[in-house]
């Protein structure tokens, strides 16, 4: 398709002039790239099939384009970049090895580009691990055809998190270009049309960060996600403005930059991006059709030419050559950012809350089912072959999630967004407990048990020894102890319900890093402690005193806590009402609700449950552990709700200081003006991201609280606006659920949902820690995995306890562990972050010994090797809040 108006040459020529009439400096030329981006719209303006058709031709267009511009000089040969790697894939599975391999090669050459990202996401509601797992088709081409993908984008929604700019950064992406709606949004324009920065680095908390190019919003899309959408009348207004020109200075030399770009052309139209319905013709013209914005015109090529003067270069781009330019030219005097905007189509993804919630979970549980993959995997080096394609569809899947269209407002219906949301969640969930489950059972297989002894392994995959409780299903007779086999000592053990399936729950103690130990359920009563691990005491009013060693509760019959002492400090009350809301509390000023009930009573654990229709029709269920200072929320919310609900947490902390895990970073949730890491202008402040954890200290520092967050995303500071941050109110308002912004923004009603499963954890501290808080949450969050035993006395792994990996440093956290990609062989994957605000030194350590280990990106490519210690571990040095990755070759 050719597609060139026969007034273009008249349009080209006018632009040319007013290129001419524009006063230019007196040295080499500007440089201008000119890139035709395509923007996905991905299950807004048409379906998944609708789409995978549109990648295949225009990919299959752009390759014929550019074998017809081969000839060309560079600057005038076609190049195309797609805005995520869902092309790419959609590309290999539609199309024969050679064709793939011809794209491949186009993508060597230069010719055409692609970001890691699978698709254009939202990223402020994302756990860490999904923005990573959803570039590992990315990685994978990578290593299997020998190039690098160093570009990642987010795009179109108006704000962006700090962290995000680490994680691509370790994923190998070195540049990143952002253009924004400027629509759907509370942010003015007149504000996103005012950045400070045309381009700069954009810098995460470790250090790390992309060479970004944000333009201010403008007019004829610059500054938005389709800059070259009109790019006659872009490249015009680039030229000439001087609001624009005045934001483009090299800060060395103070002359504007050299080196500028319009990057997107497709837009949200799906007809200008296919060949099924073409524009309409040219009368008289054969061949020749009205419209120059589409995807398939090579009307860049002659823009280029025309424009191009002595003075001024214009070049078609695959945008990768105007960053290389830009750093050349201009990077080494490059301006830092290190700051977070909030969330803002971010939100949306609250109007289907419980199906949000198991994409969090899911992604969570890979922690357990990848720890026990490794496992099996190291004596079954072919256990995830079968697994193989099912997770290379999670991993898309977790990459589709969080697409940017949850705004639903588009030409794909509210009910088929909603149910596509559905399916891509279950996928994930699919895959993840498949592969937990088949672990379980073949890990029981090969730990060795003596002839009929009744034993069952617990399994800890976090990367340090913990103790708590631990729930394995149980079917046997109630008299009965249970015996540590590595101690020799009895436990606390208790029978519970969970769901309605009958568990045997023990207090397991130093249950090994990344590791497992071994019980032993033996007939008649132990030696262990059998009296109850907490009490409780009815008061006048059918509130409780729930209560155990280390804490002490006041319970209201809704299930909210009225208060709250540790008991190492027991004159310091942590709870105090704000606007009539307690602490999990759903409803103001309602205590209503059925008689309070003790249930699963027992030596670990004690639980007390609330049924309440304050609010909305809910049960809650508390529980206190043996000594433990943890309380754990398990909130169930059994009916529908279309309005905007909240679970309150209010505290008697003045002058808070709240810090919160927000995706890549843990911020400090205040202004940079306070010493915080939210930017003053074009962020929103209404709705922090919390990920595993937020933390709310006094500001003395002398007292705060630790809240684990498993299944929400984001949460309202106080009573903090669009506008407005409150970092004054000692209240934290955890979104339960609804369409934020309006009710034509996001799913209706939570499309249907009826349950609602949010659960909360709680735990007081004097001084803030900040790896003791993301400690307590992934406890919280990764419960011990338990199986039975069901081999011989021959299985190949140790009889009673064993670690697959420690690590020398407690800053320094274990994040993921798992096969690599391509194999076992290709050895563990292991991803470790520094939580702390400070640097540190960790030696990495396999039980079997290491021959060799490398540093690799997030998404598993090589970077380089790793000389090991001399006592064979790797040494691994952090900057403050780094995550790195690494693969380790066992002995």
């Amino acid at each position: 398709m050719n597609c060139r108006p026969f007034f273009l040459t008249f349009l080209v020529g006018k632009i040319a002039a007013v290129f001419s009439a524009v006063p230019l400096p007196a040295v080499e030329p500007t440089r201008i790239y000119i890139a035709n981006d395509d923007h996905t719209d991905y299950m807004w303006t048409a379906d998944a099939d609708t789409y995978a058709n549109v990648f295949v031709e225009m990919l299959d267009f752009h390759l014929k384009l550019a074998d017809e511009t081969a000839a060309n000089p560079s600057p005038y040969r076609n190049r195309f970049n797609a805005d995520g790697a869902l092309w790419l894939s959609t590309y290999q599975q539609r199309k024969t090895p050679a064709e793939f391999a011809r794209l491949i090669a186009r993508i060597k050459d230069g010719t055409i580009s692609f970001p890691l990202n699978t698709v254009v996401s939202t990223f402020g509601g994302q756990p860490v691990e999904a923005v990573l797992r959803s570039m590992y088709y990315a990685g994978r081409i990578e290593r299997a055809h020998d190039l690098r993908f160093p570009l990642a984008t987010a795009m179109e929604n108006q704000t962006l998190p700090l962290g995000l700019a680490s994680l691509f950064a370790g994923s190998g992406a070195r540049y990143s270009w952002r253009g924004v709606c400027g629509c759907a949004s509370k942010l003015p324009n007149r504000v996103l049309g005012e950045r400070e920065h045309a381009v700069y680095r954009w810098t995460g908390p470790d250090g790390q960060g992309v060479l970004l190019k944000w333009y201010s919003l403008g007019p004829h899309g610059v500054g938005g996600y389709w800059e070259a959408g009109e790019p006659l009348k872009a490249l015009n207004y680039i030229a000439t403005d001087a609001n624009f020109l005045r934001r483009q200075i090299d800060p060395a030399t103070k002359q504007p930059y050299r080196v500028l770009g319009l990057f997107g052309f497709g837009g949200d139209d799906l007809a200008r991006k296919t060949g099924v319905t073409p524009p309409p013709m040219v009368p008289g013209v054969p061949g020749l059709h009205k419209v120059v914005s589409s995807p398939y015109c090579d009307h860049f090529l002659v823009i280029a030419k025309n424009l191009t003067t002595p003075e001024r270069q214009i070049i078609v781009s695959n945008e990768l050559d105007y960053f290389a330019d830009f750093e050349k030219t201009h990077g080494a005097t490059l301006p830092a950012k290190t700051v977070t905007y909030g969330n803002e189509w971010d939100l949306y993804s609250a109007s289907m809350s419980e199906t949000s919630a198991r994409a969090k979970r899911a992604v969570e549980k890979l922690r357990s089912a990848e720890l026990l993959a490794t496992f099996v995997s190291l004596k079954f080096p072919d256990f995830m072959r079968r697994h193989t394609p099912a997770r290379d569809r999670a991993f898309t899947d977790i990459g589709l999630f969080w697409e940017h269209n949850w705004t639903a407002d588009g030409p794909i219906s509210r009910g088929q967004r909603a149910a596509w949301q559905e399916e891509v969640v279950t996928g994930i969930e699919s895959y993840v407990h498949s592969v937990q489950a088949e672990a379980v059972i073949r890990l029981g297989g090969l730990i060795p048990r003596p002839e009929k002894a009744n034993r069952f392994f617990v399994l800890n995959p976090l990367g340090w020894s913990r103790t708590g409780a631990a729930d394995h299903a149980y079917t046997g007779p109630a008299d009965i102890h249970v015996h540590d086999v590595v101690t020799g000592q009895d436990v606390p053990h208790q029978i519970v319900t969970l769901s309605g399936a009958r568990h045997l729950r023990i207090l397991a103690r130093d249950v090994p890093s990344a590791g497992y130990k071994v019980f032993e359920i033996l007939p008649g009563p132990g030696t262990a402690p059998a009296d109850v691990a907490a009490t409780t005491a009815e008061a006048t009013d059918g509130a409780f005193t729930f209560e155990n060693t280390a804490v002490k509760l006041i319970v209201e019959r809704d299930g909210a806590i009225r208060s709250f002492i540790a008991k190492n400090s027991p004159t310091a009350e942590l709870a105090a009402p704000i606007d009539g809301l307690a602490l999990n509390d759903l409803a103001p000023n309602s205590a209503a609700g059925d008689p309070l009930r003790v249930e699963n009573a027992g030596p670990v654990s004690v639980t007390l449950r609330a049924h309440s229709e304050a609010g909305l029709d809910h049960t809650t269920a508390i529980t206190l552990y043996r000594d433990s200072d943890r309380i754990d929320l398990r909130n169930e919310i059994t009916a529908n709700f279309a309005d905007i609900r909240h679970w309150s947490f209010s505290f008697n902390l003045p002058a808070p200081a709240v810090r919160t895990e927000e995706v890549g970073a843990i911020n400090l949730n205040k202004l940079t003006s306070d010493g915080g890491h939210y930017a003053p202008t074009h962020a929103r402040y209404d709705y922090i991201t919390v990920n595993h954890f937020a933390d709310i200290t006094s500001g003395d520092g002398l007292r705060g609280v630790t809240l684990s967050n498993p299944d929400l995303a984001f949460a309202k500071l106080g009573h903090s606006t669009v506008t407005a941050l409150d970092t004054a109110t000692p209240q934290l308002n955890l979104l339960a659920g609804g369409q934020v912004d309006s009710p034509s923004l996001g799913i209706r009603a939570q499309n249907g949902a009826t349950y609602f499963l949010q659960r909360f954890a709680l735990r007081p501290h004097a001084a803030y820690d900040q790896v003791a808080a993301m400690k307590f949450a992934l406890e919280h969050q990764n419960p011990f995995v338990t199986g039975t035993l069901i081999g011989d006395d021959k299985g190949p792994l140790p009889a009673d306890t064993f670690s697959l990996l420690t690590i020398s440093d407690p800053s320094v956290l274990l994040w993921a562990v798992k096969p690599a990609e391509e194999g076992i062989d290709r050895g563990i994957i292991a991803r470790l972050w520094n939580v702390s605000d400070a640097p540190a030194t960790a030696n990495i350590s396999l039980s079997s010994g290491l021959s060799t280990a490398s540093r690799t990106t997030h998404i598993e490519t090589d970077l380089a090797p790793i000389a090991l210690t001399t006592a064979g571990s790797l040494p691994a040095t952090f900057a403050r809040q780094q995550l790195q990755t690494y693969r380790l070759q066992p002995k």
